[in-house]
């Protein structure tokens, strides 16, 4: 059984900065690639970024490029999101997740989730 705990989510103001950890349990950690993903209320959850299972890849929705950044240490069983120049339209809760499948943006290719960690940016 994989488990994954989120931390790190908190209230900020616009421009500012947050770090998200996903700590996971299990062995094969280092066997997958890890996704983070947001769901805002009302709205669905949307991909926003992912990590190759080496952290040699990664991938960024465009509302976060250049802004977020996703990376891994897998000494620690831990991914990470970086998350600078923070936009009220951010506000979301953000889940990490365990990729499955192929196709990194889409959250059906991932098995295993977290229960998410509330992010809110005031304006």
């Amino acid at each position: 059984q994989v488990q994954l705990v989120e931390s790190g989510g908190g209230l900020v103001q616009a421009g500012g900065s947050l770090r998200l950890s996903c700590a996971a349990s299990g062995r094969t950690f280092s066997q997958y690639f890890m996704g983070w993903f947001r769901q805002a209320p009302g709205k669905e959850r949307e991909f926003v970024a992912a990590v190759s299972w080496s952290g040699g890849n990664t991938y960024y929705a465009d509302s976060v490029k250049g802004r977020f950044t996703i990376s891994r240490d897998n000494t620690k069983n831990t991914v990470y999101l970086q998350m600078n120049s923070l936009k009220p339209e951010d506000t979301a809760v953000y889940y990490c997740a365990r990729g499955s499948g192929t196709l990194y943006y889409s959250s059906r290719n991932y098995d295993y989730w977290g229960q998410g960690t509330q992010v809110t940016v005031s304006s």
